[in-house]
């Protein structure tokens, strides 16, 4: 007499067949690599616009700090969830990654793009005194599977600028979108769209912050 499979297993064997690229096999092979991407011509800011006396230009120095994130983000694993099965659980890509962890990734990007729009931008190494700090905590950083055949992505930061210990403004930027694929190519593109996306919007945000008196 035959058994069936339970459930739970099913489960997990349709999922494998479906993200063939998050299950690891018995062939060794090399993981694909991914980053963020080259960096797309100027983000779109007007720099030349005309500021308030108590606003911000863009162009004001700034130093970033490096981008924080919990465990789970911070090593370089690709994260997908089966929201469809166990929302709460994230899954590592067996044969996908990134090139370095999600926060590193984040923060040179965050100061290549604040660089880009004309910012002087300086990190915690350089001691700098009297210059507003970024500091930027990475809440999800993930793809998403909605069924089988469908994903999308969500990058959640919650950014606050500090003069000196004084907490002057804090605010939280989210974006989702679909990928392309279901798969971690896929996952990949709409990441790096996403987080170009929602780093523009802090900058909008910065940029209208109050100047320091």
């Amino acid at each position: 007499m035959k058994t069936r499979p339970s459930p739970y297993l099913a489960s997990c064997l349709l999922a494998c067949a479906v993200l063939s690229t998050g299950c690891a096999g018995t062939r060794s092979t090399t993981p694909t690599t991914y980053d963020l991407g080259s960096l797309a011509p100027e983000p779109g800011l007007i720099l030349g616009a005309a500021v308030s006396d108590n606003v911000s230009p863009a162009t004001t120095p700034i130093t970033v700090a490096d981008v924080t994130a919990a465990a789970w983000m911070d090593n370089q694993s690709m994260q997908y969830r089966l929201v469809y099965t166990n929302d709460q659980q994230p899954r590592p890509y067996a044969t996908s990654r990134w090139s370095m962890p999600p926060p590193q990734l984040l923060t040179q990007r965050i100061k290549a793009r604040l660089a880009q729009s004309g910012r002087v931008v300086l990190s915690g190494a350089d001691g700098a005194i009297n210059i507003p700090v970024l500091r930027v905590e990475a809440e999800d950083f993930s793809q998403r599977f909605s069924s089988q055949s469908q994903s999308s992505v969500k990058v959640a930061l919650r950014a606050s600028v500090f003069n000196g210990r004084l907490l002057q403004a804090q605010k939280r930027f989210e974006r989702q979108q679909p990928a392309p694929t279901p798969d971690a190519a896929g996952g990949a593109s709409a990441l790096a769209s996403a987080t170009d996306g929602l780093i523009d919007d802090m900058m909008r945000w910065l940029a209208s912050l109050p100047v320091k008196k």
